[in-house]
């Protein structure tokens, strides 16, 4: 294979490694098995033109025919000559499926689905990239030049991912271009006939090149710096230490994906995308006493921009913690306290927990969880709520028209209303269009409530509005004046227009985000929500009031709809009366026949059975304190106490009785006898090497220099004039070399010595001339042990070392290159 063909296939396969990371993008794998083929007809496009020899710009024509020919097969629309040769229904084809992808890229959240106009959309992409890195790598031999469009494929995922991309596709994309410079240069190294080193010798042709390993080496480094140090460093991320506690990645397709900070959730897009979804997933189950349960919320976004409102991240204390009561009114309104418990399935992979509105207090959480009083959210960012089990208490408080009608203005200096009432820029005419609605609604209101009922009221379907999960665009723009003027859309779009007009009315107002009340099971009191039930409404602050629900979102077309007589159904054929019952809607459950208007009297203390009770549960923050110490503690005291075990085995040699019995039977002098072999003498021997190896370690431990090439007399020598030892501890020392010298060199052992005791005595005489420092870390964290483990290690690496050195030499005996050069 010439050397152009082979960097073309190179270069296709670099391509392909570079797409990596837009598997984070979809759920499933169509993507990409669409894009071999395509990548793949393109390299074999350039293939039969180079060989042809055909110059570089038929080489491009051929390859774009190629991806053309591709594409029209992949994406057929019936009408093509032959099946395959495109025709002008094609091109009209493919123009749909680009506003179809605009459109999916709008409504879906990641990751996606497999829908036509984003696949089109990613196979013309990739495609592209293969011809231009193909071009820039064989036909321009500047492959340096082809990682701009390699990066280019990298930034799609890097700017619509809620998270950082993962790391992995990160690295088999930088992997791709380095094989592709790899591949170019040993190309042109090839053309220069010889090998050489860094200094000049030649390298055997069978031989692995010194420079193609130094080059390997970089790359390693290379792609490890570039994955490590983003972690590491706060200023790039969150921090190694903040990521290594998160729960990373993406959830399944058909969860809601959103695990990691709770500020970095695009929560429009998880809801858009779990809506437009067929498919029914079990989210979560609650069970509570109260009669009448509104909606349970887990988000809120009050950042409002010319695209519409984003969350912010949240900030709040421990969630364990006693919590700040929320402003229900006091007692101008009639409001119970209610409990309720949750158990999430290990589909809902977000970092907020659902609770209801106006939570006193939460159990069964641990640290990790906190509580922003303001947003009145649960998040977390570490923890994702999959499987998660507590419980809460909450007020629920009865919200009447007259009452909220008295609530007073907010001042224009007011906090509140200065954060919830900012609004984006807009053009003239945009800005007058809005202004326009709001004036005409809330022409002769008299109070705030009033106000927000005629802007509530707008969404009617008298008016022209209706729900639909597929939404029309717009050539206005503006997303809330497209929506006001085609009137259809579903939630999020019905709670950010309410909440834009109300903002614009200078009242504050935001979106918050949850479930819908669901359906209520056999057992009373508990519900079951799915991500059928997921909801987006608009709440507006009344003061004195906090926060109060409004959904104007069509109930007919919401799973599990709540209204209460303060909202009620602008839809509704009959006038709610003062006990408003909520709208029903066409999917919901039993749970959706009443609402919080209508709550009964009963006791608030009553207990559905089967709800978890709610107990205290003080911070387990000590307990973990606490395990961590002890875990600490305990393995600081392992070279101590491996020390000290040590030392009780060497200081209990075996009586010097044992080796006068095996040396009674010694011949007369003059006299020759051969000594056979005896357990005795050899147990003496080894417990006068273990004595001796004992004296080295205390030496070691109180920062006495040992020199292994010493004889054993030499090192008492040097060791009693060192260290100015006593005389009963110079002669044990004395007594511990005498022992060691005829352990190595004598007939047999030294007999009638003590060397437990004579150790002991060495170590009270070292110890008493060494400092307390040395004295401390001579029994807290030994320097002998450490020093053995040191050693051990570094004989384990020799031992791998050799092991792949015995490998690589045999691995190159058989390599088809020696081969080559013994045959000539």
């Amino acid at each position: 294979m010439s050397g152009r063909r082979r960097l073309g296939l190179v270069a296709a396969a670099a391509t392909m490694m570079a797409a990596a990371p837009i598997s984070t993008i979809y759920a499933s794998w169509t993507w990409l098995i669409q894009c071999i083929i395509a990548v793949g007809v393109v390299c074999g496009a350039a293939t039969a033109a180079r060989s042809l020899r055909a110059p570089v710009w038929v080489q491009a024509l051929a390859m774009a025919a190629g991806l053309l020919l591709v594409t029209t097969w992949l994406f057929r629309s019936g009408d093509e000559f032959l099946g395959l040769l495109p025709s002008p229904e094609t091109f009209t084809h493919f123009g749909a499926l680009s506003t179809q992808a605009v459109e999916d890229m709008r409504g879906y959240g990641i990751p996606v689905p497999d829908r036509d106009g984003l696949l089109f959309f990613t196979v013309l992409g990739v495609g592209g990239v293969a011809i231009v890195v193909d071009l820039l790598t064989v036909g321009l031999r500047r492959p340096a030049l082809a990682g701009l469009p390699m990066l280019a494929i990298y930034s799609v995922p890097v700017a619509i991912y809620p998270e950082s991309v993962p790391t992995l596709p990160f690295v088999i994309g930088a992997v791709g271009y380095l094989w592709l410079l790899v591949a170019d240069n040993v190309e042109r190294v090839r053309r220069f006939g010889r090998r050489f080193t860094g200094d000049g010798r030649d390298v055997d042709v069978w031989a692995p090149s010194p420079l193609a390993a130094a080059g390997r080496r970089l790359a390693v480094v290379g792609v490890v710096a570039a994955v490590a140090i983003p972690l590491a460093v706060p200023t790039f991320s969150s921090g190694l230490l903040t990521r290594l506690t998160q729960t990373t990645g993406a959830g399944p397709g058909d969860g809601l994906g959103g695990a990691g900070s709770a500020g970095k959730v695009d929560l429009f897009s998880a809801l858009s995308g779990q809506l437009q979804s067929t498919e029914t997933v079990p989210y979560l189950t609650v069970t509570t006493n109260d009669p009448n349960p509104y909606y349970l919320r887990f988000g809120v976004a009050d950042n409002l921009t010319p695209e519409g409102f984003r969350n912010q991240a949240p900030n709040g204390r421990p969630a364990n913690t006693e919590i700040q009561a929320p402003p229900v009114a006091g007692s101008r309104l009639p409001q119970n306290t209610y409990s309720a418990s949750v158990r999430v399935t290990d589909r809902f992979e977000m970092p907020m927990l659902p609770v209801y509105a106006n939570t006193t207090t939460i159990a069964n959480i641990d640290s990790a969880w906190f509580y922003d009083p303001s947003l009145q959210i649960v998040y977390s960012n570490r923890r994702t709520a999959e499987e998660a089990e507590y419980s809460f208490t909450y007020i629920a408080a009865e919200y009447t028209a007259d009452a909220l009608r008295q609530a007073p203005g907010l001042a224009p200096e007011n906090t509140i209303r200065q954060q919830y009432t900012q609004r984006p820029d807009l053009t003239a005419d945009q800005q007058a269009a809005v202004e326009r609605i709001v004036d005409d609604r809330t022409e002769g209101a008299t109070n705030q409530y009033d106000a927000v009922r005629a802007l509530y009221e707008y969404f009617a379907k008298e008016n022209g509005f209706s729900y639909s999960v597929q939404t029309e665009t717009g050539s206005t723009g503006s997303d809330l004046l497209d929506f006001l003027n085609n009137k259809t859309g579903y939630c999020q779009q019905y709670a950010t227009a309410l909440a834009w007009l109300v903002r614009e009315a200078g009242i504050p107002a935001r979106v918050a985000f949850g479930f819908t009340r669901g359906s209520e099971s056999s057992e009373p009191g508990t519900y079951t929500l799915t991500n059928q039930n997921l909801h987006a409404w608009t709440e507006v602050y009344f003061e004195g009031f906090g926060w109060v629900p409004f959904d104007a979102t069509p109930a007919s077309g919401v799973a599990g709809a709540a209204r209460g007589d303060w909202a009620p159904d602008v839809d509704a054929t009959e006038a709610p009366t003062a006990s408003a019952a909520p709208a029903t809607s066409t999917s919901a459950g039993p749970a959706s026949s009443t609402g919080p208007g209508e709550r009964g009297d009963r006791d608030t203390d009553e207990q559905v059975p089967g709800a978890a009770p709610i107990t205290p549960q003080g911070p387990r923050w000590p307990w973990y304190t606490a395990a961590a110490v002890i875990v600490l503690l305990a393995l600081l005291a392992v070279p101590a106490v491996l020390r000290s075990s040590t030392r009780r085995r060497r200081s209990a040699p075996a009586s010097a009785a044992t080796v006068a019995a095996a040396t009674a039977g010694e011949p007369e002098p003059g006299r020759m006898s051969i000594l056979g072999p005896s357990p005795e003498l050899e147990k003496s021997r080894q417990d006068a090497h273990a004595a001796w190896a004992e004296m080295l370690d205390t030496m070691i431990d109180f920062r006495v220099e040992v020199n292994p090439a010493e004889t054993p007399r030499n090192t008492v020598d040097r060791l009693t004039r060192s260290e100015s030892l006593s005389p009963e501890a110079a002669s044990a020392a004395a007594v511990l070399g005498s022992a060691e010298e005829h352990a190595r060199y004598a007939r047999t052992p030294l007999t009638g010595s003590d060397l437990g005791g004579a150790l002991a005595q060495l170590r009270q005489g070292l110890s008493v001339h060494a400092g307390r420092r040395v004295r401390l870390q001579a029994v807290l964290m030994p320097p002998s042990v450490l020093r053995h483990w040191k050693t051990a290690i570094g004989d384990r690496y020799a031992a791998v070392v050799a092991l792949f050195g015995r490998w690589r030499d045999a691995a190159l005996r058989l390599s088809p290159r020696r081969l080559l050069v013994r045959s000539r």
